[in-house]
């Protein structure tokens, strides 16, 4: 499978953003969020110098780009690069996946132009397996992340992700921590340490599943959601996946909330990781 088709696999295309106002909700784009009072919606008439990675790009008019950029203190920001698609921009070879980039861009409404792209460095390329995990990352940035919120922690988290793959560390392991990471920064992961029944400590000896919008719960025989042990959620809490049984379990369990904070939307990525390597 070609770069190219993973790219277009990682993100369905979206309606390019009103340059002259805020653009309706298309598909792909999450559904608001309350937000914490902290987190305020960033539109800057300039930006220089933000540490960047291109998450999706798509073509606009007949030599520009939309860019889908996940930025360190702008969030998710979309971008318009004027002329990226001409053979001799300096825009063409820089605006690729996976890459550090030091980014500047004008502009006041929700479509941005870009104004500068620098290559920064200092981490390896994603091959092979590890290239279609960062697919997925970026996907599940676009589909959750609302635009122009700022996420600083889950940016470090981002690029700590694509250095463990690049590494080859293992990616059960490393996604189901970055799964787990942006449920949290969005603010709509649950704890899993609490029973919401009798809000005690959960058990390491009992069975629960996990109510998408309260948390951890004993289970009932009517059940058809996903039955995890306690001490697979204690050491999701803890970020432990040593154990075989958890790395089940916690595959399962991030498959199931995922789904239900997509509302239902299909991940391309994931279905192809499924095909190739159960994760």
């Amino acid at each position: 499978m070609s770069t190219a088709t993973l790219a277009d696999a990682a993100a369905a295309p979206q309606a390019p953003p009103e340059a002259d106002g805020v653009a309706p909700r298309v598909a792909g784009t999450p559904p608001k969020r309350s937000r914490a009072p902290s987190r305020e919606r960033t539109f800057g008439t300039k930006v220089a110098g933000q540490p960047a990675f291109v998450l999706h790009s798509y073509p606009y008019k007949e030599t520009s780009l939309i860019i889908d950029m996940f930025t360190r203190d702008y969030g998710r920001v979309a971008l318009i690069a004027k002329g990226a698609k001409r053979p001799h921009s300096q825009l063409r070879g820089v605006l690729q996946t996976f890459q550090p980039l030091s980014s500047s861009w004008s502009g006041k409404s929700e479509l941005r132009t870009l104004t500068e792209a620098e290559w920064v460095g200092g981490m390896l390329p994603l091959e092979k397996t590890a290239l279609l995990c960062g697919f997925y990352l970026n996907e599940l940035l676009v589909k959750l992340l609302a635009r122009d919120d700022a996420h600083p922690a889950l940016f470090d988290h981002y690029v700590a992700t694509l250095n463990q793959l690049a590494h080859n560390e293992p990616a059960t392991i490393v996604l189901r921590k970055f799964e787990r990471a942006l449920l949290k920064e969005t603010g709509v992961a649950a704890d899993l340490t609490r029973c919401t029944a009798s809000r005690e400590r959960v058990r390491a000896d009992l069975v629960y599943v996990v109510d998408p919008e309260r948390g951890a719960r004993p289970e009932r025989a009517s059940d058809s959601w996903p039955r995890v042990s306690g001490k697979t959620l204690l050491d999701m809490e803890n970020e432990d996946y040593q154990d075989a049984a958890t790395q089940a379990q916690s595959k399962q369990l991030m498959r199931f909330l995922l789904a239900h904070h997509l509302g239902g939307a299909p991940l391309n990525t994931r279905q192809i990781l499924l095909d190739l390597m159960q994760l």
